[in-house]
């Protein structure tokens, strides 16, 4: 008679170590990450490929690559993970669910839109503890602690719930010293212009306007974030061509002047986004009530202050929202 052997599975230390390596394609990094040696993941993953004897990972340069195997078994070990997580939290704590309210958002939006305000919702709900998260990277809702995230795109993901949150426009800005120059349009390159990570974005702008800009005239400086090309344009480094959103508040501040009368909608808009099916959870509800209200209420103000801009320009044309980009 055949005696089925016991099955043991791998530590979970060890399936963490694999799951780090996989995620992030670096021994090295999940080291860091799990706060352990990277030897110490080598082993763990070793011990991993022993038990399932495949191997999981492949060298690939400096990074680490997942096997057939290894990709086929991924999924797997991450979902067990997240449960195992999410079942911790429930047990340790069974008012967390109701009470915290985690949020992924990207690093611009946080600096210059959502940090300047968020202390008036914390205030209105102290019931809540607020959590959010800043990342480039798209948030995988996978993660139970993720209650929703504000996306910037075309709304068009079709596992999620999308709300629009605020249209944008394309606005060249800059600093009251330099707006008081007055440059028109074909000027903007006698100063630097600020690029957000490529040129393609003022190339766009200056086509619409009918203008062919050289490459050389479109050097200057380009930054990987639209809050840093915000930034550099309030401290007067610069004409940045901002996102209406994100620069709203120094515009109503005055720190930044809008340098021109015709107006680009952007095609993408911001977004709060959350998975389809998931309960809908009064804290969420809140939160995206605030989120609505607080960008109607600055739209509104924005509206009225780029149409005393355009009537001060000598009114190109009146102010309204176009689909040039």
């Amino acid at each position: 008679m055949d005696i089925e052997t016991p099955w043991t599975p791998a530590p979970l230390s060890a399936l963490r170590a694999f799951e780090a390596a996989a995620r992030l394609e670096s021994f090295t990094a999940a080291a860091a990450e799990l706060r352990v040696t990277q030897g110490a993941v080598s082993h763990a993953v070793r011990d991993v490929e022993a038990r399932l004897g495949a191997p999981l990972f492949r060298r690939a340069g400096r990074r680490v690559m997942l096997t057939d195997a290894g990709r086929r078994f991924a999924p797997f070990v991450r979902e067990a993970l997240l449960k195992l997580r999410a079942g911790e939290l429930a047990v340790a704590d069974p008012g967390r669910r109701a009470r915290v309210l985690t949020v992924s958002v990207s690093p611009s939006f946080a600096a210059k839109w959502l940090a300047p305000r968020i202390g008036d919702f914390v205030a209105r709900h102290s019931d809540l503890d607020l959590r959010v998260s800043a990342s480039a990277q798209h948030v995988d809702f996978s993660d139970p602690e993720i209650d929703l995230a504000i996306r910037h795109g075309d709304g068009n993901w079709p596992d999620l719930e999308a709300v629009e949150l605020c249209t944008e426009l394309w606005l060249p800005v800059a600093a009251p010293g330099i707006a008081a120059q007055r440059p028109a349009p074909e000027d903007f390159v006698k100063h630097t212009l600020i690029h957000h990570r490529d040129t393609a974005g003022w190339r766009q702008w200056f086509e619409a306007e009918g203008f062919s800009v050289s490459e050389k005239a479109m050097r200057g400086l380009a930054v990987s974030e639209m809050s840093l090309a915000i930034d550099a344009a309030v401290a007067g480094q610069g004409i940045a061509l901002a996102r209406s959103a994100l620069a709203a508040r120094d515009l109503l501040a005055g720190r930044l002047m809008s340098l021109s009368a015709r107006l680009a909608r952007a095609d993408i808009s911001y977004w709060i986004v959350r998975p389809k099916g998931r309960p809908r959870l009064r804290k969420i509800a809140r939160f995206s009530e605030w989120l609505r209200a607080e960008a109607a209420a600055e739209k509104s103000a924005v509206d009225r202050l780029l149409s005393q801009t355009i009537n001060r320009t000598g009114g190109m044309r009146r102010f309204q929202r176009s689909n040039e980009n």
